[in-house]
């Protein structure tokens, strides 16, 4: 954590504290039960100022991940994305990475969690390229994991749930053990799923490939934002069940997600992947999504939320 952040201020249930101050209580459900979702998101700097990259969109999963666990957010979602841009505003972050989370607190310590009060909090911080500087550039060294994605009967895996990351946390601890920048899970038929904390995408002969969202995966924002850029620049993608070794023969691959934005992969379990750095194909994917998020270019997505 950056020590800066702790000067600042996070928004909890309805009004803005001191970070010092926003603690919960140990015997709170989720401490004990994994009970929250969550987003996560960037404020970029740009020329007309600072802006939350697809703040509504993120905002709408968040309650989407609620609902599904039966976790009523006491807010609206227009609530919530005006508390986003003031926990910018109140912090004075030019770009920062944005964090709200739903919880269930203090009141009971049975597995039902009805009768413990769902609480909300905002934080904002300082927060650099998620795989690295170089990783951006250069790409980054992956291994296939030996734990594998949820079955989609057993956790709901269009939730952004905390308690799903337990299995990313796992998946991404192996895999720095071992010297790898990120591991990627296969799902419980054997074909690709997506990394700890991102989607993935496979490059061959000019086209792009990308797992199914049944192959229990997150469908994320990013993944979405590269869908329809690849679209604007007349690449085909095709989203299908990936076998594991098609990640060995691709001429590129890459990951992408909030946190990691477009993060090209050099080798998969010490295969090099093409030439073992980022592929031009990925270059350009790269470079438009950095020129949307940066603001370089007409927002035809209506992809930004400015802090006015």
């Amino acid at each position: 954590m950056d020590p800066r952040d702790e000067q600042g201020k996070i928004w909890m249930n309805g009004q803005f504290i001191e970070w010092k101050d926003a603690t919960i209580h140990v015997m709170s459900h989720v401490v004990h039960y994994g009970t929250s979702v969550f987003e996560g998101m960037r404020c970029y700097k740009t020329p007309l100022g600072p802006s939350i990259f697809r703040l509504a969109d993120h905002i709408r999963r968040l309650f989407d991940s609620a609902k599904i666990y039966r976790m009523p957010i006491p807010y609206s979602q227009s609530e919530i994305v005006a508390a986003c841009k003031e926990t910018i505003k109140i912090n004075g972050f030019a770009s920062a990475y944005v964090r709200p989370i739903v919880f269930r607190g203090y009141n009971s310590l049975g597995v039902d969690p009805s009768k413990c009060p769902v609480q909300v909090v905002i934080g904002a911080l300082n927060w650099g390229k998620y795989l690295g500087d170089e990783g951006v550039t250069n790409g980054v060294d992956v291994r296939v994991s030996s734990w594998n994605r949820m079955a989609p009967n057993t956790m709901p895996t269009l939730a952004k749930a905390g308690s799903n990351y337990m299995s990313s946390q796992l998946i991404k601890m192996e895999a720095l053990a071992e010297k790898y920048a990120e591991g990627i899970g296969l799902d419980i038929d054997g074909f690709v799923s997506e990394g700890s904390g991102e989607n993935i995408f496979l490059v061959r002969d000019g086209v792009i490939f990308t797992p199914t969202v049944d192959s229990g995966i997150l469908p994320g924002l990013t993944r979405n934002c590269v869908l329809m850029i690849a679209k604007e620049l007349g690449v085909t993608v095709i989203e299908q069940k990936i076998q594991r070794e098609m990640l060995y023969i691709a001429d590129e691959i890459f990951l992408t997600g909030s946190a990691a934005e477009v993060t090209p992969v050099k080798s998969v379990d010490r295969i090099p992947i093409g030439a073992g750095s980022r592929g031009p194909l990925t270059e350009r994917i790269q470079s438009r999504y950095f020129e949307y998020v940066h603001g370089e270019c007409e927002d035809i997505y209506g992809w930004h939320d400015y802090i006015n």
